[in-house]
């Protein structure tokens, strides 16, 4: 019998939880009788209850198992750990809040059955925010545009993952995962299934502005050249703007020596505009060496203060 395994990072989803469990349950129970499960539940140090109601859960059923960071290491490196810890045949990747239907599972099944080794869902709609949506919208069209690599757009990990692809993802010593881009690169083989997702069930997200631009950058550090060489550019052909303007200063002056003078203002405006793509630019130099540095120092991607119902994985 195939075995499949749930994963699902957490973070404040005490209410989701039981929901979580009821569905997940119902989808094996009524369309995938056939498959052997667990129910992986990975918490990043929840401040509410989410702990205690995930034990209730294992108590009550052997299959659901736990592992419980020993504080919050944030959510890409929570989700790229979560995926690691599966055992079965493949690894269904599916997030507590619920925004992403744990029906499509069967669909998935489907595929996978026909030799798919990686099946994704893609957001063809979504019930949160427009200006949020409409805001991934533009950061997806940004990173496609300058990725050395193709991208998929509204993607975020939700998907059923073959076993021989959670073993590339384990043979990877990266400390800063992008999870989107990995798929997109090592994905072979690979099934875009379209849905629509719902609204939160949270009621709130747990990213802030701060953490989706950490997301972001990640991305664009990661799988982008083109900002560093367009910097190289932009510097270039300054540099030949200086050298014709200064040229033609030059003329003008002899020209009109008596008459010429040229007020502050254009100089100020010149200054400023340089001055101004010159932050810029070593703003995005400093994002690509932070995410160099924290590659380097190879730290670990979490660390677990707890597992629960893994000992039967021992003794096997």
């Amino acid at each position: 019998m195939k075995k499949i395994s749930v994963t699902i990072p957490t973070y404040s989803d005490e209410k989701c939880v039981p929901v979580m469990y009821e569905r997940l349950t119902k989808v094996f129970a009524e369309q995938l009788p056939q498959y052997d499960y667990e129910i992986i539940f990975v918490d990043d140090y929840s401040p509410d209850r989410t702990r205690e109601v995930i034990r209730e859960y294992c108590a009550k059923d052997k299959r659901v198992k736990a592992v419980f960071n020993a504080r919050n290491f944030g959510f890409t490196r929570n989700v790229f750990a979560t995926m690691q810890y599966g055992t079965g045949d493949a690894t269904f990747l599916l997030f507590s809040d619920l925004q992403d239907p744990p029906e499509l599972l069967p669909q998935m099944v489907a595929e996978w059955e026909k030799g798919k080794k990686v099946i994704i869902g893609q957001k063809t709609k979504s019930q949160e925010s427009k200006f949020i949506y409409a805001m991934r919208s533009l950061y997806y069209w940004i990173i496609k545009t300058l990725s050395d690599s193709k991208q998929i757009e509204h993607f975020n990990g939700f998907g059923l993952y073959d076993r021989s692809f959670i073993d590339i993802l384990r043979q990877l010593d990266d400390p800063a995962p992008y999870l989107k881009g990995i798929v997109a690169e090592f994905g072979i083989e690979m099934s875009i299934i379209p849905y629509e997702q719902a609204a939160s069930l949270r009621g709130h997200s747990g990213e802030n502005f701060f953490k989706n631009y950490d997301i972001a950058m990640l991305g664009i550090t990661s799988y982008t050249k083109i900002l560093m060489r367009l910097a190289t550019f932009i510097g270039a052909g300054l540099g030949i703007f200086s050298v014709i303007l200064a040229a033609f200063v030059l003329v003008s002056k002899l020209i009109n020596w008596a008459s010429y003078p040229y007020g502050s203002a254009a100089i100020l405006i010149g200054v400023f505009a340089i001055g101004a793509v010159q932050l810029f630019f070593l703003g995005i130099l400093g994002e690509y060496i932070l995410s160099i540095n924290t590659r380097t120092m190879r730290r670990p991607l979490v660390v677990v203060g707890e597992k629960i119902n893994f000992e039967e994985d021992k003794q096997s």
